[in-house]
């Protein structure tokens, strides 16, 4: 279950990159949504991150110690 959430957050992550990309091109400086989407996608790491190291500290999620 905490596998797929970092998947999700991860995914999401990737999506409002992209969609910033896109605003970038169409918009240009007209609107707004291209920092609102930065905005996201910023919280979206930070909670990403909060979640992992939330879960390695737990004990949720382990490190491999072997490569």
């Amino acid at each position: 279950m905490l596998k797929i959430l970092i998947g999700v957050l991860l995914l999401a992550v990737i999506v409002s990159l992209f969609s910033g990309l896109v605003f970038l091109i169409r918009d240009g400086s007209k609107s707004n949504r291209l920092l609102t989407s930065l905005a996201v996608r910023v919280g979206l790491s930070v909670l990403l991150l909060t979640v992992i190291l939330l879960s390695l500290w737990q004990g949720s999620l382990t490190l491999n110690p072997t490569p």
